[in-house]
């Protein structure tokens, strides 16, 4: 701990001066924990990495908001489109703020300014020193929807002198999936902090969802494929394999990171592709070949208008984002790879006949070439089938509402 906390202190200097220079509006007072001051009742400090790492904790937000009316919760991310997208939200008593940098003088500050009844952490978001502040001020610490592949496990080991001590201050842990928790066990998680197994993703859901369309779709559903969430170098494989397979008509392609819109729409412009833009208010046509999502919190709309959906993160070594939510729409699903932040559910729909697994873009374009309406719809009801949630949550609800007592 003490070695950390002198890296983290030679950084922060670097850090903050690249928050001033750089940082979205109000970074710099909220890095170092002067961030929004709460309104009198009780509180919660929730923290999540960024837009989908909230997006799947909005259930339990709005859940624990319901059961006691009048909860204040201050939610934190690591980036500003995190920030932005709980502040679009809207929900009553949520305040969205940007996570103070880990130190204990920004994490104390936070928490003597909320006095927070419970810190709960999304995911993998173990910060030492917020931990070790929270844990010295008697604050628990509450993690869902916890995760850790075999990679990552490995790389704690070497650092299992910062590890142990950290997890052996948790209060509680619900894992993602149970090779998670028995990682978590097996790195220094205790057996008295270990929670039920839920998958976030596998229950949440939003207002988007249910929404109507802001459009109608620009061609028939079998015909229009989705490129959710992808990362830089993988959009233009992505499309060679598109037009490769002749079978589609129309391509969604949704970045992962909307402010690459700009770079995205001049490759497709360098191509003479017929696109059209979201960020601009443009609507496709029958005409329009690639349909540029390049905005946040839209992309229950985009999984509704496609027969199929091509993973991102699963050609660029970033590991993949979620499997659930196109289950959960109806859409078929085709992944490469890169698959480690969601490994066990994505080994589940390959042994069932749930997603199509291909190694490079070329098997993409046979993969996408071969499916039909009939194989799109297949292989969406066995991927629905095998994720259906397991729960309703009730479990993960009632932990934090006990915590919320003390």
């Amino acid at each position: 701990m003490i070695l950390y906390q002198l890296l983290m202190a030679l950084a922060l200097p670097v850090f903050l001066a690249h928050q001033a220079l750089f940082g979205a509006r109000g970074a710099l007072n909220e890095r170092l924990g002067h961030g929004p001051a709460p309104l009198p009742g009780l509180r919660l400090w929730l923290h999540a990495a960024s837009v989908g790492e909230v997006a799947s904790a909005r259930w339990v937000i709005e859940a624990l908001v319901a059961a006691r009316p009048g909860l204040q919760v201050l939610v934190t991310t690591n980036t500003a489109t995190g920030r932005a997208q709980v502040q679009r939200w809207a929900l009553p008593g949520v305040t969205a703020a940007l996570a103070p940098f880990d130190s204990a003088g920004a994490a104390g500050r936070v928490l003597d300014r909320w006095r927070p009844q419970a810190l709960v952490i999304v995911e993998n978001e173990l910060w030492p020193a917020r931990l070790r502040t929270a844990d010295n001020r008697g604050v628990p610490v509450l993690v869902i929807g916890a995760r850790i592949s075999a990679r990552s496990a490995r790389r704690w080991v070497a650092i299992a002198g910062l590890i142990r001590p950290l997890l052996e201050g948790i209060d509680w842990v619900s894992a993602q999936d149970a090779e998670s928790l028995a990682r978590l066990r097996a790195l220094g998680l205790p057996a008295r902090a270990a929670g039920p197994v839920m998958a976030l993703k596998s229950i949440a859901t939003s207002p988007t969802e249910q929404a109507q369309s802001p459009f109608p779709p620009p061609a028939r559903r079998e015909e229009t494929l989705l490129a959710a969430s992808t990362h830089e170098g993988e959009e233009g494989p992505v499309l060679d394999a598109y037009l490769a397979s002749g079978r589609f008509s129309h391509l969604i392609l949704a970045p992962r990171h909307p402010q690459r819109g700009e770079a995205l729409a001049g490759m497709l412009k360098a191509r003479g592709i017929r696109f059209a833009q979201r960020s601009k208010g443009e609507v496709p046509g029958p005409e329009t070949q690639v349909y540029l999502a390049d905005t946040l919190g839209e992309m229950a709309h985009w999984y509704a208008m496609a027969g199929a959906t091509v993973i991102g993160g699963s050609f660029a070594a970033r590991g993949g984002h979620t499997p659930w939510e196109p289950a959960r729409q109806g859409s078929a699903i085709l992944h490469g790879p890169s698959l480690h932040n969601f490994a066990a559910p994505f080994a589940a729909l390959d042994r069932a006949g749930g997603a199509i697994a291909v190694s490079d873009v070329a098997d993409l374009g046979r993969a996408l070439a071969g499916l039909d309406g009939a194989a799109q719809t297949r292989l969406a009801r066995t991927a629905a089938e095998v994720l259906a949630p397991e729960g309703d949550g009730s479990e993960v609800i009632a932990a934090l509402l006990q915590a919320l007592k003390g």
